[in-house]
Formats: structure tokens, C-alpha cells, sequence
């Protein structure tokens, strides 16, 4: 294994309005302020060496060894600080989430208690947030129990009963009690500190185990799944319903590559896969809220073209710039803010808005089920996808410097239309029903016979209608129900997938050239949509092998990034990644044994 495994050693705290990566120091070093696609406060994770600014750590006197752990079915974090002279001291970090008043509470705040636990411990706090993408260090001002930061956005004020004075000047001092700290909006803190952050932590804790405890998970690999579904559920911006594709930025693909991407933002594919996994395990609270950050998208757009990406309050531009303050995850830049794809033209997005919404139509679990206004709204977009199947775009790989009619794009369009049929079957429009049926059968002919390419060994469907290569997301025809695991051409063209992009354990997206090269780690969503795949077609002894594999990748978290180097297993990509949580979800779920064969 690599040496750098352990930089993405990293364990996120949040409450679906900020969050916070700690890293195995306990050491919070990237959060954003105030919502996940704000000015990072704490950006050491992207600083290059340079790990003393952007950062909140604390200093044990003497130490030699940290351990971590969440505490059960929760993301609070207790990380555990021991010294050569026996002594240490135990972080819990969380960020306040629970109901109160009627509402729920989860402020732009980070609280942490530091409790001694053996010997005489001596602490140093180190507490550097920084503004304007690390251009500049917080100016501060301070009372008898608080320090205020003044950032560019929105300033933040430390509570704390520790001694103002000692971290103003970075003083190493005694821990003899619990200690608090309470980082949030920058306005008195009311009620006894030490009280209220204690209550905090239990309301917390209790909200996180009670929501855990409603999750329909499968027998086996319970802990993991409990743990990629919190996780993922961190990954919602609450107050529109949008879900980011992962906490951060800039994390290359591949050590040098500069396939550096701002994945702070809500792509209507990532966030598909995410509800569609979530919904298999009953957080019908997540759901509920995106399609209404859906139904917003879908007003705003007028019948016209959807974009790949929005920001977490469904803004469109999201101008790409580089941060030039930052060097870097690791020193590899550059850092970038924004995302120009969503200037590019992605048609899967219909099928993607389509699919997870006619679920509001049937299911009646929902507070607020789908009428027939909703319907027609959702008929707008299926316009779109009907008439976009056939033409070309950037595809979900999102290539920048060309354009193809992609498969993948093509069954979505199909999907949508397929499933807008069934949508107007249980709203008993027999003939919308009929007239999407028809679409749908119009689309899959068109599919089968350009898609299709002829070969010496038999034929497979290509990528793309053009050209002939492969991509691993011809493996979704079944995911999409577009094919059944015995259908023929679906048996050749996994084969053809298998031999080209199979790398051992791991599975490439694609092996071709792309704008930056040919790629170079493998995407761990691939992976287990490989898994899906050959427990589907009757492989299901491998399935479970390999799937077994990918679990040991983890971090000591339980997360995984987007990408793996395929030689030494070392992460890659920007963490934690909806797309590969997904695919923890979905695997155990199609593998695990039955609850009814416990004995």
C-alpha cells in the first residue's frame, strides 16, 4: 500500500447544513461556511505541507497515538489522544442536529467536548480558520469567554469555558474537567455552556440512532450500511432537499493529473443514485425533500433543457475559477471553485429527474403524493427527453472536448418514457399511458439499432452510437431494466466490458483517451456496478468476493472516495463519494442473506 493511504483517513461530522472532515489527528481540516459550497473556514486538507493554518486541532503534550470511532449508528466522532506519559484525553466532535421548537435545529455550527481521561493530560488548542479561500487568516476579537473570527461571509464566534487567553496565545495548558467549545453564528451564547452543549450532543445522539433505527437494512453488513447511509444523508443540504456529490473539492482523480473537480454541488445524476439507494432502505425523509428541490428545478426550467448541476440552492451558473491561495491536496492544484460542466449539454439528467419522481406518484408513505399537476409538469421533461434521445452530448463521464450520442444518455431517455407510461397507468390516464408506451418502444428501436455493433465475436452495445468502444455504464442496461440478465446481446456485451475494462478487483470507466489522458485509477462505482452485475447474471459466489474486497478499502470511517489506484488500492478523488456509498447500499443489499434464515 501506499504511504499516502491514510491522507484520505478522514471522518466527516455535520448536520445537513455544514460539515466538517477530521482527520486521525482529530483535527478538523476542511469545512465550509455557511453551507457545503461556501468559503471553506478550515482548508489545511488543500494546503499543500502547509497544515497549521485552516485547521482546529488539539495539541496533546507528549503524544504518540490516536484512535477513533463514531459512536454507534451516529456521525459523532470520539477521537482518543494518548501521550508516552500514560495520560489522554478524549474529542468528541459533532454538529448540533434534533427538533425543537417545531422545527429542526442545525445551525452553522461545530461543537467539541475534550474530556482527560488518564494521567495529568496538557493540551494546546490550535484554532487558525481562514477567509476568502485561504488568502487570509480570520481577524479576531474577543470578550471573557469568547473569541469572535470575522470572515467574508458570515462571521463565527467560539464559546468556550476554557481560557480565552491560552488559545488567543497558543499556550499548552492542563486539562483537568470536561472542556467545551462551540463554534456557531456570531451572537451570544445563551444558557450555561457546559449545559447546553452536553444537551446538544445527547439530542444529537439520539436523533442520529432513532433515524438509523427506521433504515430497512439488509442481514449482512449492517454497520457498513448503516454508515454509507448516514453518511449520504450528511450529504443533503436540508434546507432545499439538494444532495451534493461529495463534501469537497479538488482531490485529483490521480496523483498530477489535474482531473481536480468541484463536486460541492447537486448533480441530478449522483443525486438519483443516491435517493434510488436510500429508498431501498426506507429514508423516505431524503427523498421527500429532493423531490421538492426537483419540482423547483423542473417550475424554473419552463419546459426547457435541465442541467447537469446546480449549486445546493439551485442556482445555475457555477463559474469555474481556480483558488490561488491553496496549493492543493497534497500540493497537487490546482484548487478549483465552481464547475463548468454545468454549461454542458448531459440528456441522461431527464431520465434522472423522471425515474426518482414518479415514486411520488405511488408511493403512499409520502406526506405529499404527486396529482396530476405534477404530472404534467413531469411530462415536460419527458418532452425533452423524447426529443433529445438521438442527439448528441458530453455523457456522464462529462467529456469536455467532444460530443457523442452515448448509450447510456439514450436508455435514459427511454426510461423516462418508459416510466412516464407507468406514472400515467396508476393516475388511470390509459392514454398518456399508451402515448409514452409508444415513445418508449420508438426509443429502444432506435437504440438497438445504432447502439448495436456488429464484430467477429458477435456484436456488443457500444458507448456510444458513433463509435464502438466501451464504458462501464453499459452495465445499468439491467440497473435501468432496459435488459434482463439473460438477455443475449446484454451476456455479450458484459463479456466485452469484463476482458477491456476489468482491472483484477477493480473496473476502469473506460479505457480510451479522454481530454486528460488516458485514465489511470479505477472508479469505485464501476466497481460495483460489476458486482451488481455478475451477482445478477448467476456469478454470485464472485460477486460476494469481490464485493468483500472493496469493503477492506474503506477507510477506518467506512467510506470510500471516487477513485482507487488499481495496482496499490490507494483512494483517490474527492471524499466521501455519493456514487461509491451507493454502491456499498446496493451491493449488500442484492447479496446479503435473508433476515428470514436467521436462526
Amino acid at each position: 500500500m501506499s504511504e499516502h493511504k491514510s491522507d484520505l483517513e478522514l471522518w466527516p461530522i455535520g448536520n445537513c447544513q455544514v460539515s466538517g472532515l477530521v482527520d486521525k489527528r482529530g483535527a478538523i481540516v476542511w469545512g465550509c461556511v455557511p453551507r457545503v459550497d461556501g468559503d471553506p473556514t478550515f482548508c489545511a486538507l488543500l494546503n499543500g505541507a502547509s497544515q497549521d493554518v485552516g485547521v482546529w486541532r488539539f495539541e496533546l503534550e507528549g503524544q504518540t497515538a490516536s484512535h477513533q470511532e463514531y459512536i454507534r449508528n451516529t456521525p459523532i466522532l470520539v477521537t482518543r489522544l494518548e501521550a508516552a506519559d500514560g495520560s489522554a484525553v478524549e474529542v468528541l466532535d459533532f454538529c448540533p442536529r434534533f427538533e425543537g421548537s417545531g422545527r429542526m435545529y442545525r445551525p452553522v455550527a461545530f461543537a467539541r467536548i475534550v474530556r482527560p481521561v488518564a494521567g495529568n493530560p496538557r493540551i494546546r488548542v490550535v484554532l487558525k480558520p481562514m477567509r476568502d479561500w485561504g488568502q487570509a487568516a480570520a481577524e479576531t476579537t474577543h470578550g471573557t469567554n469568547h473569541i469572535r473570527y470575522l470572515m467574508s461571509g458570515q462571521s463565527m464566534r467560539l464559546s468556550t469555558d476554557a481560557a480565552v487567553g491560552y488559545i488567543l496565545e497558543g499556550r499548552t495548558f492542563r486539562i483537568e474537567e470536561d472542556t467545551h467549545f462551540f463554534l456557531g453564528p456570531d451572537e451570544p451564547f445563551v444558557g450555561n455552556l457546559r449545559e447546553q452543549v452536553r444537551r446538544m450532543e445527547q439530542s444529537t445522539r439520539r436523533y442520529w440512532q432513532l433515524w438509523a433505527r427506521s433504515l430497512a437494512t439488509p442481514f449482512e453488513w449492517q454497520q457498513e450500511v448503516i454508515r454509507a447511509a448516514i453518511t449520504l444523508k450528511l450529504c443533503q443540504h436540508e434546507e432545499t432537499g439538494a444532495i451534493v456529490a461529495a463534501l469537497t473539492t479538488s482531490i485529483p482523480e490521480a496523483p498530477g493529473s489535474e482531473r481536480n473537480w468541484d463536486y460541492r454541488y447537486c448533480w441530478i445524476r449522483d443525486s438519483y443514485y443516491t435517493v434510488q439507494a436510500l429508498n431501498r432502505l426506507g429514508a423516505l425523509d431524503v427523498l421527500e425533500k429532493y423531490l421538492g428541490f426537483l419540482r423547483n428545478l423542473v417550475d424554473n426550467a419552463k419546459g426547457g433543457q435541465i442541467q447537469p448541476l446546480y449549486s445546493v440552492m439551485g442556482v445555475a451558473e457555477l463559474t469555474e475559477n481556480t483558488a490561488g491561495s491553496l496549493a492543493g491536496y497534497r500540493g497537487m492544484g490546482p484548487v478549483r471553485v465552481g464547475n463548468a460542466a454545468y454549461k454542458q449539454v448531459q440528456h441522461d439528467a431527464y431520465g434522472q429527474i423522471v425515474l426518482p419522481t414518479v415514486q411520488g406518484f405511488l408511493d403512499r408513505r409520502l406526506l405529499r403524493m404527486a396529482d396530476d399537476r405534477d404530472f404534467e409538469s413531469l411530462e415536460e421533461v419527458g418532452e425533452m427527453a423524447w426529443s433529445m434521445h438521438d442527439q448528441p452530448d458530453a455523457g456522464l463521464w462529462e467529456f469536455r472536448t467532444r460530443q457523442e450520442v452515448h448509450t447510456y444518455s439514450a436508455v435514459m431517455s427511454w426510461a423516462a418514457c418508459d416510466r412516464l407510461a407507468t406514472a400515467a397507468h396508476y393516475l388511470g390516464k390509459q392514454d398518456r399511458a399508451h402515448f409514452w408506451s409508444d415513445r418508449a418502444d420508438t426509443i429502444r428501436d432506435t437504440i438497438e439499432a445504432r447502439a448495436w455493433k456488429e464484430n467477429g465475436e458477435g456484436g456488443h452495445y457500444g458507448a456510444s452510437f458513433e463509435s464502438d468502444y466501451l464504458d462501464a455504464s453499459l452495465l445499468q442496461l439491467l440497473e435501468l431494466r432496459y435488459v434482463t440478465p439473460d438477455d443475449e446481446r446484454f451476456e455479450q456485451t458484459f463479456a466485452m466490458v469484463e476482458r477491456d475494462l476489468r482491472r483484477g478487483e477493480h473496473m476502469l470507466r473506460y479505457a480510451a483517451e479522454d481530454d486528460f489522458g488516458a485514465p489511470e485509477t479505477a472508479f469505485n462505482i464501476c466497481t460495483f456496478w460489476l458486482i451488481e452485475a455478475l451477482a445478477l447474471m448467476g456469478r454470485k459466489d464472485e460477486a460476494r468476493e469481490l464485493f468483500c474486497t472493496m469493503l477492506a478499502h474503506r477507510t477506518g470511517s467506512g467510506l470510500l472516495s471516487e477513485d482507487m489506484d488499481f495496482e496499490t488500492g490507494e483512494l483517490w478523488g474527492n471524499f466521501p463519494q455519493t456514487y461509491s456509498l451507493v454502491g456499498i447500499i446496493n451491493c449488500a443489499g442484492l447479496l446479503s442473506k435473508s433476515w428470514n434464515t436467521v436462526r
